[in-house]
């Protein structure tokens, strides 16, 4: 198959390992900057262009699209779905994912566990905001953050108060979410492929920080899921209406609560904490799924 890789930088870890499992099972393949990539937006024959050349059809396409270029990405992955190539996940989904609250309210519809999430937008209704979530302390959520920037651990209730009116007073989007203890500073991240977990490693935040990101300098081991906690991270991604994705756990005292679903997980943390080569695993559902113009926008919303 002819495999095009949507991403800004092919020196990257993820993009690197997927070239090489794309190679290894004898496809051709393609690394292609999202935003060096321009379209032809016709209804006879929509094309993609590529530093002043016309790019050839490709059969499968892997979206690599980071959270700032996500509007821009995801026109380009449609352009490349109205070419007929198969998206190994959809533009609709991965814009669905992007959006933290749009995704909770989805995973709440469908009556998968998340952390009690509120939203407001006047200063007035912080109160009974910092109630309905179960009080302080509580975590303040950025909707535009990623990679953990952006989230506040606010300990008592001025504190939140004091953060929230602030956000609020620059216009800034956020939600408020429980905090949940006893995680003790770790979630899970599933990697879950064609509907199936595939690999799965538990993140420990560093001392005296409650952010478990790799890039905040958190520890990465692998880990046994539960059942519960295999299922709920293969229905988060089904929600989504995504093929591929990370599902990141919080274990809590009722059960496993999907904090975030990732659209574009990276390999290197999961790869190199289970041992598991992941990268051939995702090249495996192209080729399982892989037909012109095979796409359809799973799930509402």
């Amino acid at each position: 198959m002819n495999i095009a890789i949507l991403s800004r930088n092919k020196k990257l870890y993820s993009t690197r390992r997927l070239v090489e499992a794309c190679e290894q099972r004898g496809h051709e393949v393609m690394v292609i900057d999202v935003l060096r990539t321009y379209m032809d937006i016709a209804s006879s024959k929509p094309q993609a262009h590529f530093k002043g050349e016309a790019l050839p059809t490709f059969d499968a396409v892997i979206p690599r699209i980071g959270a700032s270029v996500t509007f821009y990405g995801t026109a380009v992955l449609r352009q490349f779905e109205m070419m007929g190539a198969y998206p190994l996940n959809e533009s609709v989904a991965i814009s669905r994912s992007r959006d933290k609250l749009r995704s909770m309210q989805l995973l709440s519809r469908r009556g998968v566990g998340m952390p009690n999430t509120g939203f407001a937008n006047n200063p007035d209704d912080i109160s009974d905001l910092i109630k309905m979530v179960g009080g302080a302390p509580l975590v303040i959520k950025l909707l535009e953050g990623t990679q953990g920037i952006g989230v506040v651990l606010a300990e008592t209730q001025k504190a939140a108060e004091s953060v929230l009116e602030a956000f609020m007073g620059l216009k800034a989007n956020i939600m408020v979410q429980e905090y949940i203890k006893e995680a003790g500073g770790a979630d899970i991240r599933c990697l879950v492929v064609d509907g199936k977990v595939v690999a799965a490693m538990k993140r420990q935040a560093m001392p005296g920080e409650f952010r478990s990101n790799l890039h905040r300098g958190g520890s990465a081991s692998i880990i046994k899921i539960t059942p519960a906690e295999r299922a709920t991270a293969v229905n988060a991604a089904k929600v989504m209406g995504l093929n591929v994705a990370g599902v990141d756990l919080l274990r809590s005292e009722r059960g496993p609560l999907v904090m975030e679903v990732n659209s574009s997980p990276g390999l290197e943390g999961i790869e190199t904490a289970t041992g598991k080569d992941v990268a051939s695993m995702i090249v495996q559902c192209i080729e399982k799924h892989a037909r012109p113009h095979n796409t359809r926008t799973r799930g509402k919303g």
